[in-house]
């Protein structure tokens, strides 16, 4: 059973850049033919999705967040981390890190970490 588990700093000052990482267990991020994306859903409003990579390293992005927004991965760890550049206080929110078979992970499908809570503030 493949468990991901992210980490990161709880807090992110303004104009600063957000780096979370996403540590996967009991599977290989290199397994044909998954997808591995981050996550947000701020308070009170629904998911959405940021960006993900696939099992061969290409990148696909929320075009609101592409700009800002960079996926990448360590295969010897395991892991995959997220940067979000600039960040102001629209960016707090619970992030999760997600496998699927699909681009876009997808609610109530797929393998889901448990989430992290960032607060950008001063």
């Amino acid at each position: 059973q493949v468990q991901l588990q992210e980490s990161g700093p709880g807090l992110v000052k303004p104009s600063q850049t957000l780096s979370l990482t996403c540590t996967v267990s009991g599977g290989s991020i290199t397994t044909n033919y998954y997808y591995w994306s981050w996550i947000r859903q701020p308070p009170g409003k629904g998911l959405e999705w940021m960006g993900t990579i696939d099992y061969s390293g290409s990148t696909y992005y929320s075009p609101s967040l592409k700009s800002r927004t960079s996926v990448s991965r360590d295969t010897s760890k395991n892991q995959f981390t997220l940067q979000l550049s600039s960040v102001t206080p629209e960016d707090t929110a619970m992030y999760y890190c997600a496998r699927d078979l699909t681009i876009v992970a997808r609610q109530g499908y797929g393998d889901w970490g448990q989430g992290t809570q960032v607060t950008v503030s001063s």
